[in-house]
């Protein structure tokens, strides 16, 4: 059985409804050939699917499958119990987001002999700034129904590890200036119109004049703090 196979094979057995018509989607992409990085990691033709079935290889052996359900434990304790299909959607899905992620670009460096030579390689090339592990989340959205537990666990997938966020940022902003403007909003909103208790009134609200001065000897008196 080839990796692809495998894969669809897994999906298929979830029997979770919308699951062919994302299998229909992916076919239509670059996910079954795509790499898992540009250099970092199954960076190679193909690296994409065998990091998704690896990640599934791998967290299905972190728990003690029962029937449909796999128990997680640490040190004789129960953690949770989690549906086979969780674990199956929540693996093969976690990087949904690198559909149609990468491409490839040619660059120089010098041969054996001291020449330049042209050689391919992969580069990032981010046409729906959405992030990661939420893009993944939403992507599968679109297709199948994800439980509150498996859309958190494809968010956190990388942990506290991403570097790439304010980069993410600038470009969907770059790309929808409504992106902007609403976080300027939000910013506005929450320091200069609200308090823990209500809105500011008018009379609270900084108008461009300055506080009148205080008598020196009212900081001399004035507690520590």
């Amino acid at each position: 059985m080839t990796n692809k196979e495998r894969f669809i094979e897994l999906l298929r057995s979830t029997k979770r409804e919308g699951i062919e018509k994302l299998i229909d989607f992916l076919e239509k992409t670059d996910f079954f050939t795509a790499p898992a990085s540009t250099r970092f990691h199954s960076s190679y033709e193909g690296g994409l699917l065998q990091h998704s079935l690896n990640v599934y290889d791998c967290l299905a052996g972190l728990g003690t499958t029962t029937g449909d359900v796999q128990e997680f434990q640490t040190a004789g304790m129960r953690l949770d119990s989690i549906p086979q299909e969780s674990i199956i959607i929540v693996a093969l899905l976690h990087d949904l987001c690198k559909v149609n992620f990468y491409a490839t670009e040619m660059r120089w460096r010098k041969d054996a002999n001291n020449k330049w030579e042209q050689y391919p390689v992969y580069a990032v090339n981010d046409r729906n700034p959405y992030g990661h592990g939420e893009k993944s989340v939403m992507m599968a959205s679109e297709f199948i129904h994800l439980t509150m537990e498996e859309r958190y666990a494809i968010r956190w997938h990388m942990g506290m590890s991403e570097a790439n966020i304010i980069q993410t940022y600038c470009q969907a902003a770059e790309k929808y200036p409504l992106v902007l403007f609403t976080h300027m909003a939000d910013q506005m909103a929450t320091s200069y119109l609200e308090t823990n208790t209500g809105n500011k009134k008018p009379e609270d609200v900084y108008l461009g004049t300055e506080p009148a001065a205080q008598n020196p000897e009212e900081f001399a008196e004035a507690e520590p703090i």
